[in-house]
């Protein structure tokens, strides 16, 4: 039996997400004859210790996921399991995503006191969110809320709504669920109203390359239909060199029978002035992704995103 040694964030929901997933490669292992034992060890990531600015303004990239990395590099640990939304576009050589699990509720989620919808919320109402792609979409959708920034973990921020502080709050339905609180969702924000962020739901277990013995396991774990869409939304962001300074965000479905991949891709302006948003399908994820990326450039997106970035 080889003992394998996860990294993960210390909040309550990776270390969840993260024993869920242990869980699963226990059982999908033992149904093939594979004994696993894991030592989870949790890592504290620059996004973890910066909690009293929005992300934009921390800046760079895999602001949740470098240290984690610079663990797997230096053989600290084996594997990592990340928030695919978390992951930037280009991993650190040496290094990739060995395993996409099925993918969980990849929609925002509504969250208020009071009753209220999203339609029905009241004028000046005031909205929390960490995020400027949902911020910029509730900006441009409903321009009379007052839209404030919100950080911490899911605990923290669902606190906040209830002592007050919001009327209401987005959060990434995923969370909620693999918490085992879907019923504090007062309505799900379908993707055709706010684009979720790439990868939204879906997870990533990554690991270093050459690593047979444990991408044998992954592979039994692995989910194809979600790797697929996945990699259409990742490509869209790699083509656009997108960040959390950036709001972007892509979803991707696959039709029936697999192969078809429909594609929607979302660039706008902080201030939910412009919003940029196209929608295509094709065979080949990662083509498609690329292609919708380069579409949405020539569209205006590349201003937009450069516009951004001097902010």
């Amino acid at each position: 039996m080889r003992k394998w040694i996860v990294g993960t964030r210390q909040s309550a929901l990776a270390l969840t997400q993260t024993n869920q997933v242990l869980e699963a490669l226990r059982s999908v292992g033992r149904r093939h004859g594979i004994e696993c034992e894991f030592e989870v060890r949790k890592i504290v990531t620059k996004g973890d210790r910066i909690l009293d600015v929005t992300l934009s303004k921390v800046g760079g990239k895999g602001l949740f996921v470098k240290e984690i990395e610079q663990a797997l590099m230096d053989r600290e640990i084996d594997f990592a399991v990340h928030s695919m939304k978390d992951m930037p576009a280009a991993l650190p050589e040496g290094l990739i995503i060995g395993c996409v699990p099925e993918r969980e509720d990849p929609r925002d989620a509504f969250i208020a006191r009071g009753g209220w919808t999203l339609e029905t919320l009241p004028t000046g109402a005031k909205l929390g969110t960490s995020s400027l792609r949902r911020s910029s979409q509730m900006k441009f959708l409903r321009p009379d809320l007052v839209v404030e920034p919100l950080r911490g973990n899911i605990d923290s921020r669902l606190r906040r709504l209830e002592n007050g502080d919001f009327d209401a709050i987005l959060l990434a339905s995923a969370g909620l669920r693999r918490m085992g609180w879907s019923d504090r969702i007062t309505s799900p924000v379908e993707a055709d109203v706010c684009v979720p962020a790439v990868g939204q739901g879906a997870l990533a277990l990554e690991c270093r390359e050459g690593d047979e013995e444990l991408l044998a396991l992954f592979s039994l774990y692995h989910h194809e239909r979600t790797a697929a869409a996945v990699a259409a939304e990742r490509a869209f962001l790699g083509t656009l060199n997108g960040g959390c300074q950036v709001p972007i965000g892509a979803h991707a479905t696959l039709d029936a029978s697999g192969r078809t991949v429909t594609l929607t891709g979302f660039v706008g302006t902080p201030d939910g002035e412009r919003l940029l948003r196209e929608t295509a399908s094709g065979d080949e994820p990662a083509a498609l992704g690329r292609s919708l990326g380069e579409t949405l450039l020539a569209r205006g997106a590349a201003a937009i995103l450069a516009e951004a970035r001097e902010e």
